[in-house]
């Protein structure tokens, strides 16, 4: 007998990563029978997906940026629900992406399919609305947050906080991957290393690339021996490459096995703001904070957002923990001397420690992995549509 057919749509990198995490622990679950259709991107591929298209067909920018793309989007929409209304599985899960996995669920409404979504939109912070359209919509959303069931269950739709996937992402490694990642690249011990991670979307990563370069301008003038590592995606590697290469002393890495060992090796890091805070939290990496919009979608985030931090290390905490610098406050000075403060002063530094591993430990739901918790929802579910 045929195990679970699971019909997946990631259209971020980060969902990709999550999609495929998802997809090895059903595997492990129902011992491989679990077949799988969709979209998604390498990763999920990796684990058995032959996605119907391009996944990063589905990327999108920003509250304006994306216009220009609607007609496109639209009709990728009426590919995937009716590739899902074809394929007749037993479950649909939607991962991120909530903008355009809406409509997904609206044209696949009376189906008879459970639709599942796996990350929260952020009613916490903004539109508030949106959680009674996912309920209008879904049978089940997986969280991420502890902080976030409640605003959807008020509206009447089910939810599981599985856990963050930050606690799967192999960066709390051993004492010996920092200096391996020193040897390997010709950094002496004791020369300070900065990372810098403007972020893997296209958009962002432009947006971020001159004043994180005028920030490491300012810093190398005050730490003439300090290394800039750049971790980076596919997506956007030539782009940082092409940015790097008028910086002093920056090391932009390609592979992405090389990303655990530079978190274990780095001082510091400028980073824009996304999940890649938690990560940097785990590899116990104190860090500073910055995020830039076009001057349109910043003027309309200014006027909806709802909360006072960002960084998700602060808004677990509720306290400013890690430096936030936002907007128009996203300039290389500002950088440059919060980014050399912490370089300076050890105390800072243990102190952002310290708000890091008791923000994690929020991020724990129980003993089991996040992607094992997030499997056996979707199993559960997928069983229950097959005896309705």
């Amino acid at each position: 007998m045929n195990g679970p057919l699971i019909f997946l749509l990631a259209g971020e990198p980060s969902g990709d990563l999550l999609g495929a995490r998802l997809m090895a622990a059903l595997k492990k679950k129902t011992g491989g029978a679990v077949r799988f259709v969709g979209v998604g991107g390498p990763e999920m591929e990796r684990e058995g997906l032959n996605s119907l298209f391009p996944f990063a067909d589905l990327a999108n920018f920003g509250l304006v940026e994306v216009l220009p793309r609607v007609p496109h989007l639209l009709r990728r929409m009426r590919e995937v629900a009716a590739a899902a209304r074809n394929a007749r599985p037993d479950a649909v899960v939607t991962i991120d992406v909530p903008s355009f996995a809406s409509g997904v669920w609206r044209r696949l409404q009376g189906a008879g399919i459970p639709l599942i979504h796996y990350v929260a939109p952020t009613v916490w912070a903004w539109r508030a609305g949106r959680a009674k359209k996912f309920a209008r919509y879904l049978d089940h959303l997986m969280v991420l947050l502890p902080f976030e069931p409640p605003h959807f269950e008020r509206v009447g739709l089910a939810c599981s906080f599985v856990g963050h996937p930050v606690l799967e992402s192999g960066l709390d490694v051993g004492a010996e991957a920092g200096p391996a990642f020193r040897a390997r690249h010709g950094i002496d011990a004791g020369v300070p290393i900065v990372l810098v991670l403007p972020g893997s979307r296209r958009g962002e990563v432009r947006r971020h690339l001159r004043p994180f370069g005028e920030a490491l301008a300012r810093l190398h003038a005050r730490h003439p021996t300090l290394v800039a590592v750049v971790p980076t995606v596919p997506d956007v590697a030539d782009t940082v490459a092409a940015a790097a290469a008028k910086w002093p002393r920056t090391i932009v890495l390609r592979d992405a096995a090389e990303k655990a060992g530079a978190f274990a090796a780095a001082d510091v890091a400028l980073a824009a703001s996304g999940t890649v805070s938690l990560e940097l939290a785990l590899a116990e990496v104190p860090q500073v904070v910055a995020y830039r919009l076009n001057v349109a979608t910043g003027a309309v985030a200014k006027r909806l957002v709802r909360v006072d931090y960002v960084t998700l290390v602060n808004l677990l905490l509720d306290r400013p923990a890690v430096p936030e610098f936002l907007l128009e406050r996203c300039r290389g000075d500002l950088l440059a001397q919060a980014v050399g403060q912490l370089l300076d002063d050890r105390r800072a530094r243990e102190a952002q420690r310290e708000a890091g591993r008791a923000a994690l430990g929020l991020l724990r739901a129980g003993d089991k992995r996040p992607s094992d918790r997030a499997a056996d929802v979707v199993l559960d579910i997928a069983a229950k549509g097959k005896r309705r």
